[in-house]
């Protein structure tokens, strides 16, 4: 018999989604070849992970979790919006939210991460769930906010349950004053981010290769005219770009007259101290991923009937 290692099991069980058992018996029977374990699972109709995971998964939700002062956001993705109502699926979405809070804002963190007075990790749980429920999923990203005092607040925007949605929130505010009030203002402000997605907190907060773009759009279109026209047409446009994609520029959405610093000092007489925007995140289901659009609907239904 073949010396069966840890670390053979384990590649296997992540190509497959077999449990640890079959994993060995299958390297056991195919004298420890991966790829004939990888077989002699499917033939046993124990590779169920394996045979979705090509498939695109952009459906899914969007879970948040808040404990007050921390707060953790999280994209869990399945092929279909069937599985993103099933309670499974809730569940683990929502758990994954609660763990993260512990954690360190990584990917590799959460999934390594055991639910809690279980020997299971949540990348295990969720290989489990691909097996059961038959469809491919995909813990794709998670965040996690803390403020040392303040108040991170949350919102989902099509919510499928409680801090479940297609697009998810965090806005963390720093200031020592009343909580109640931070708590107010900091779901009014999440609820201004859900609806204007803004690239960045504030200036300073855009990556440099953005605003290199931004600018190099504006000399394209006034090619020709005199480069210190140019210069201050390129000034101007950075001006209006900022106003329209920094968060603090904005102008609100539940009073357009204010940008959202304006509100932010406004409120502090509210709070009773100075209140200071510390970041936010927003996470709207699928962003980037490129779907698959299925010819019609019958043929989507037929397709997910074939498993």
């Amino acid at each position: 018999m073949s010396n069966i290692t840890a670390a053979m099991v384990k590649e296997l069980r992540e190509k497959t989604g077999a449990g640890m058992m079959d994993c060995k018996s299958a390297l056991n029977e195919s004298g420890g070849d991966i790829e004939a374990a990888v077989d002699w699972l499917r033939k046993k109709g124990l590779s169920k992970a394996a045979k979705k995971a090509g498939r695109v998964a952009a459906e899914g939700l969007v879970a948040v979790e808040s404990s007050g002062k921390t707060a953790a956001i999280v994209e869990v993705n399945s092929e279909t919006d069937f599985v993103a109502r099933n309670d499974s699926f809730q569940a683990f979405a929502r758990e994954a939210a609660k763990i993260a809070l512990n954690g360190d804002g990584t990917l590799a963190n959460l999934e390594a991460a055991h639910f809690p007075g279980e020997s299971v990790t949540v990348k295990d749980r969720l290989q489990e769930l691909i097996a059961t429920i038959g469809e491919n999923m995909n813990l794709r990203r998670v965040n996690r906010l803390h403020v040392d005092n303040g108040f991170i607040a949350t919102y989902v925007h099509n919510a499928a349950g409680e801090g479940l949605g297609k697009i998810g929130v965090l806005v963390a505010l720093e200031s020592t004053g009343d909580v109640s009030q931070l708590e107010t203002l900091g779901r009014q402000i999440a609820m201004h981010v859900a609806a204007t997605s803004p690239a960045g907190l504030d200036a300073a907060s855009i990556p440099a290769e953005v605003l290199e773009r931004e600018k190099a759009i504006l000399r394209d279109k006034n090619a020709g005219k005199p480069e210190n026209v140019l210069e201050k047409i390129v000034e101007s446009g950075m001006k209006s770009y900022f106003k329209e994609n920094t968060l603090v520029e904005q102008p609100f959405i539940h009073d357009p007259s204010k940008t959202i610093n304006q509100v932010l000092k406004e409120a502090e007489g509210k709070v009773g101290a100075p209140v200071a925007l510390k970041g936010f995140v927003r996470y709207g289901l699928g962003d980037g991923i490129e779907k698959e659009e299925a010819p019609d609907f019958a043929a989507e239904v037929a397709a997910a009937a074939k498993g």
